[in-house]
Formats: C-alpha cells, sequence, structure tokens
C-alpha cells in the first residue's frame, strides 16, 4: 500500500483533460451550491446523470481551451488503456481513480495540483484479477464532520480513505480494509489469490450503507460452466461491517432455487452486478440491476427460467430483504445483461404521479415499473418468441415485451434493414445474410453449420 500527499506535482502528459477556462474562481467550497458538485458516479444514487449546469453551451463549447492536463502512466506498473472513469467533484476537490493499479488521487479541480494519491500493491491476486486497470470510479460519504473515499481494487478488496489526506481509515475494516473474497456465503475458488471474481465499477453510499455488486471475466467465453457467483453485499460506512447480502443465485430453501432446474443454482456461477446500482435513500430501497449466468449464450447446464439473471431486482437499503422484482429475459441467452444503471424519476401518467424507476437496457426496451411496488407502468405481456433447436438448451416459449415506450433502437435483423447504397449492394448483402438465421428480439443462437445457417446475425447482445 502507498499513500501520500503531493505538493506543487506537473504531470505533463496527456490522458484525460479537464476544462475549466471558462468557471470563475470558487473562493470557498462551503459557499458553492450543492447542484453544482457531482459527488456520486451517477450526479446522485438515483442514477440521474445530470446537474443543471450551463456556463458551457452549444454557442460557446467551440471556444473552450484546455485548462490543465495530467498523465496517468506512472500511477501503475503499465500505462492505462482503457480508461472508463467518471471523477467525483465534492468541496472543491476533484477525486479520480487512474492508472492500471486503480490508485486514487485528490486533485484541484482549477489547476490540476496533484494533492495526494492512494494506491495498493496486489501482486499475483491483483494480476489474476478478472476486472483490472483504473475502472470506473468511486464513492464518496460525510457526515458534516468525517469525509470519506470509497472504491473497489481490482484484486477486490473495499478501501476507506480519508478524503482529506488519503491515508486509510483505521476503523473501518481491518485498518481500512474489507476482503470482498471473505464473508461472501461461498467459497471462492480456487482460491483467494486468484479466484475470479472483482468489479470495475464504483460502489455506492447511501445513508450510511456502501453497496458493493460483483463482476468476472469479460469476453462471453467462460472456463467452465461453473464459476463463483456475484452476490450483492451492503456494509456500514463506518465500520466496514457487512449489513447483508442478497443471493443473486438463490441458495436452496430460498425463493427463485427452484426456476434453476435439476439443481443447477449449486453449481452455476456469475449473475453479478456489475454495472452501477441506485438507491431511493427516502423510500429506502436498492435497485440491482442484475446480469446473466454462466455462460452468456448457452444455458443447456441451466434449465428453468434462473431467477435473478437479467432480472431488475428491489431490496431493502437497511438488510437487503427482497421487495419486489421483475425478470426482462427468462433463462438469458442473449448476453441481454443489464448494463445500466437504474434510473429513478418521479412521473405523471394519466394524470397520476407515479414514483418510476425505468431500466434502460441492451434490447432497447426502456421498462418502467412503479418503484414501490414494482409493478409496469405500461403493460408488459408475456409474448411468444422461437424456439431454438441446439441440442441439450431449454428455451423459454415467452419473454415480457414492454408496449410503451416503444424500443429506442433496433433489436432484432430483418433482410429490410441489410446495406442498400446500390442494387449491387443489396444484392450482395441478401445472399451473405441467407447464410444465417435471422430473426426479432430474441431469435435464438443457432448450431453453426457449414451448409448454413452459419449463425444468428443480432443487434444488441454483447454491444448493447
Amino acid at each position: 500500500m502507498f499513500s501520500r500527499i503531493v505538493r506543487n506535482a506537473s504531470l505533463p502528459f496527456v490522458c484525460w483533460v479537464v476544462m475549466f477556462s471558462l468557471i470563475p474562481t470558487v473562493a470557498c467550497a462551503q459557499n458553492h451550491p450543492k447542484d453544482t458538485e457531482w459527488p456520486s458516479y451517477a450526479a446522485d444514487t438515483a442514477g440521474t446523470r445530470y446537474r443543471p449546469l450551463d456556463q458551457i453551451n452549444a454557442s460557446n463549447f467551440s471556444d473552450l481551451e484546455i485548462a490543465w492536463r495530467i498523465k496517468t502512466d506512472s500511477f501503475g506498473d503499465r500505462p492505462e488503456y482503457k480508461l472508463e472513469g467518471t471523477p467525483l467533484m465534492v468541496n472543491g476537490v476533484l477525486y479520480a481513480t487512474a492508472g492500471s493499479r486503480r490508485a486514487v488521487i485528490a486533485l484541484d479541480p482549477e489547476s490540476g495540483e496533484l494533492l495526494w494519491i492512494h494506491g495498493e500493491h496486489e501482486g499475483k491476486r491483483g494480476g489474476a484479477a478478472p476486472r483490472q486497470l483504473s475502472g470506473r470510479g468511486l464513492a464518496y460519504w460525510s457526515d458534516g464532520a468525517d469525509e470519506r473515499i470509497l472504491y473497489v481494487t481490482p484484486g477486490f478488496r473495499l478501501i476507506c480513505l480519508d478524503a482529506k489526506t488519503g491515508q486509510r481509515v483505521a476503523s473501518f475494516g481491518e485498518n481500512g480494509v474489507v476482503d470482498l473474497k471473505l464473508n461472501d456465503d461461498q467459497d471462492i475458488f480456487p482460491d483467494l489469490e486468484t479466484g475470479e471474481i472483482g468489479i470495475q465499477s464504483a460502489p455506492v453510499v447511501a445513508k450510511d450503507t456502501v453497496i458493493v455488486g460483483a463482476a468476472f471475466r469479460e469476453g462471453m467465453t467462460p472456463k467452465s460452466m461453473r464459476n463463483n457467483k456475484g452476490y450483492v453485499r451492503g456494509f456500514d460506512v463506518r465500520t466496514g461491517r457487512r449489513l447483508w447480502i442478497f443471493h443473486t443465485i438463490p441458495k436452496k430453501g430460498e425463493s427463485g432455487y427452484d426456476t434453476w432446474l435439476n439443481g443447477s443454482a449449486d453449481y452455476t456461477g456469475n449473475t453479478g452486478v456489475w454495472t452501477q446500482i441506485s438507491v431511493d435513500e427516502q423510500l429506502g430501497l436498492v435497485y440491482l440491476p442484475v446480469e446473466s449466468p454462466t455462460s452468456d449464450f448457452y444455458g443447456g447446464h441451466r434449465p428453468g427460467k434462473n431467477l435473478f439473471g437479467e432480472t431488475l431486482v428491489c431490496v431493502d437499503l437497511k438488510t437487503g430483504e427482497r421487495k419486489w422484482y421483475f425478470q426482462l429475459v427468462h433463462h438469458p441467452l442473449w448476453d441481454m445483461d443489464i448494463s445500466s444503471a437504474p434510473i429513478l424519476a418521479d412521473i405523471t401518467v394519466d394524470g397520476n404521479p407515479v414514483k418510476a424507476v425505468a431500466q434502460p437496457t441492451k434490447q432497447g426496451f426502456l421498462y418502467v415499473f412503479d418503484r414501490v411496488t414494482g409493478q409496469p407502468v405500461w403493460p408488459m405481456p408475456e409474448k411468444p418468441v422461437e424456439v431454438g433447436t441446439v441440442p441439450g438448451e431449454w428455451y423459454s416459449q415467452t419473454q415480457p415485451i414492454p408496449s410503451k415506450p416503444r424500443a429506442y433502437s433496433r433489436n432484432g435483423v430483418s433482410i429490410e434493414d441489410l446495406i442498400d447504397f446500390t442494387p449491387a449492394l443489396r444484392e450482395r448483402a441478401k445472399e451473405i445474410a441467407s447464410k444465417y438465421h435471422l430473426g426479432p428480439v430474441y431469435t435464438p443462437p443457432t448450431v453453426s453449420k457449414l451448409e448454413g445457417p452459419l449463425g444468428t446475425l443480432t443487434m444488441g447482445t454483447a454491444s448493447g
């Protein structure tokens, strides 16, 4: 572990750019309107990704100049090549994860001065992590006096830092660290050092609870149908004590276990929450967008609907008790894992106010629910879908299709979608497409044959 305060640091090369040339100097952070800050990954726990800032707009965007630059190559053992982070802006300080070791840095937002840096040396455990590099960010918490920064290392450790100094908070966990591979209601295999489980997203802090999901190896080709499970946990922000755990694959005796036929819940893995989690702090409700089970495009070894795979689950903030759920895809076969944070919004429908949660998806549907009851705001009838012919596969004969709003993107492939710049290109496209299976959303994967079909052409799936 290293942590230090740095003054007058100069890092001349570009990694990411913050532009403040149009924003006047703020003399006192306490005079800052709070709606100009960005204290959570998605701006707030409701997932709005919005702040009412208007100094930069369409009329002056072209006049922006670079105010300062920072390069993070030295914040790890190799240069970053997949920067996905969103910095936080709180009380006049910019906080971010940076570099291949996922260091945490605090910066002066006006000058770019490096105020402090903290990082963990995780050795083989970090090198074996399924989600490496700087990740997507971190979380901030304060009770008005104490200020803390929380983040998860590549090696799956929850770290709590003093926001002013970058030093570990000794009273949190064990000297500022909670090992997330422990106290997880499962034995991580093959061992704690190399076992496949981690997270690249930012933890979420709501009131005094830190919520952490789980993620696994990217690439859609797991080594085995057996894998570690992506449970979601809540921790006390002051002590690091585990408050609750939600089993995204139910254990024997729990509700939903019978949707995994032949005992497949016992060995199937993944089904984590790798994207951002949203929270309604007033209602005390947490919204978990759960991903696909092992594996993305084949589920013959896990017959059944497979709760809570590809399901929006609402749990209690204090206890983790499940309040309601809606499975968007029964028996997932398309890698339609929920990849975006749920959006909490108060809307009016037919003259009636509705506290809504809206879930964007890879399939281009926006699923909208009453966030208290889980009832769909507009009907989502079960509609028949094509049943495939892959040997050993189990298929759901229906899927829920939202009636409103209309899909915001194409989610199937038909002849009408093929290129038509010229008649010759159109005919060539039809010739190529004839070797594949085409259809609307939820057209199943096929067995590849030399004479055709070679596979199923899809929209969404892995690329969203």
